[in-house]
């Protein structure tokens, strides 16, 4: 049963003291109808949480707890923001207490548990709340999510690219060739975690440009799961090269897609001006604007432009979107918001920041 907007949710964090964790912590701090109840660490049990980030100081006067003294079976939803494979292990205990949850990992993306076995290297061990569970990007599944009580947020990259590509899909009739889709990624570090790793020592990746998971990237998988369902089961070739980039926040996807010659004639500007009119979070820029990581740092913005040079066969969609935000911790908030039948923007009207 959704709650009113009035009253308030209640609203545990399991694994808080990472780059997610946080971003989860400043989001739900400031929510009009969030009572921030636990937050879970073994490693940091008994620890203020204001102490490991002082930017919360004031505003979130939570100690963090191991997961047994925290109480989560009272929350009335549990976010997790930890490894994969930590919230298969706790779903059952706590949906048996009616507690929604919301997993910012990979436990509930992939609805092919052979998929999931063979990129995360274990197996899944609740099948049955696997396939109930929600892909949570709001935009293609909001009357889903509203009643789900498990979301399966979406991975940053693929964030950026299905809602990129969604318009060029979802009509039935294919507008690009869609054996041959490329989408080109950028992540800031935050994007890997706040674990102590040689390749995102400031060192190794300040001044630095490097791509990863050529040979395959675990995100890749989640796309092309999606992206067939957006093509009402067509298969989609798709070509994902992700990136690292030497800022701490921000994703940009350049996504390129041959136009058929029976479609030379639509006008993509209109279409994606049409298909995102109603969405909060998505800004269709005008024709020929040039988005920039740094107009939705820190927002739940995702902005994209949409090119065609010279009126040719070849369509140039670029994306951006703050990684931790609209691809990780925002989302997860703007989900919540509807499962709890809350304005969509409720704790996310941040804007973003510059310089």
């Amino acid at each position: 049963m959704a709650q009113s907007s009035a009253s308030q949710i209640k609203v545990g964090i399991v694994g808080g003291t990472g780059y997610t964790g946080v971003e989860l912590l400043r989001l739900l701090s400031q929510h009009p109808n969030a009572k921030l109840q636990a937050i879970t660490s073994r490693s940091e049990d008994g620890m203020p949480v204001a102490q490991m980030f002082p930017n919360l100081r004031g505003k979130v006067d939570l100690k963090f707890q191991t997961p047994e003294q925290a109480g989560l079976e009272s929350c009335d939803v549990v976010f997790f923001a930890t490894p994969h494979g930590v919230a298969m292990k706790q779903a059952q205990s706590l949906l048996d207490h009616n507690v929604r949850i919301i997993d910012l990992a990979a436990d509930f993306r992939l609805q092919d548990t052979a998929a999931f076995e063979k990129w995360y290297k274990m197996p899944h061990s609740c099948p049955d709340i696997l396939a109930e569970s929600v892909y949570g990007l709001v935009e293609l599944n909001r009357g889903r999510i509203a009643d789900a009580r498990v979301i399966g947020n979406p991975g940053c990259y693929p964030t950026t690219v299905l809602l990129g590509l969604a318009p060029l899909l979802e009509g039935g009739k294919p507008l690009v060739d869609e054996s041959r889709i490329i989408a080109d990624s950028k992540s800031g570090v935050s994007g890997a975690g706040r674990k102590a790793e040689v390749s995102t020592l400031f060192s190794e990746a300040g001044d630095n440009f490097k791509a990863y998971g050529v040979a395959g990237h675990r995100h890749h998988v989640e796309i092309s799961e999606q992206l067939q369902k957006l093509a009402s089961g067509r298969q989609v070739g798709l070509t994902f090269i992700p990136h690292l980039v030497p800022m701490i926040r921000g994703m940009f996807s350049t996504i390129y897609a041959s136009i058929l010659p029976e479609a030379l004639d639509t006008d993509f500007q209109a279409l994606f001006e049409k298909r995102y009119a109603n969405e909060t979070f998505v800004d269709v820029l005008p024709a020929g604007s040039q988005p920039e990581t740094r107009s939705v740092r820190g927002s739940n913005a995702l902005r994209i432009a949409v090119h065609r040079s010279g009126n040719g066969d070849q369509l140039v969609i670029l994306v951006v979107q703050d990684n931790l935000v609209k691809g990780a911790a925002g989302q997860a908030v703007q989900n919540m918001n509807l499962m709890f039948g809350l304005p969509e923007s409720a704790g996310l009207e941040h804007v973003a920041l510059l310089p």
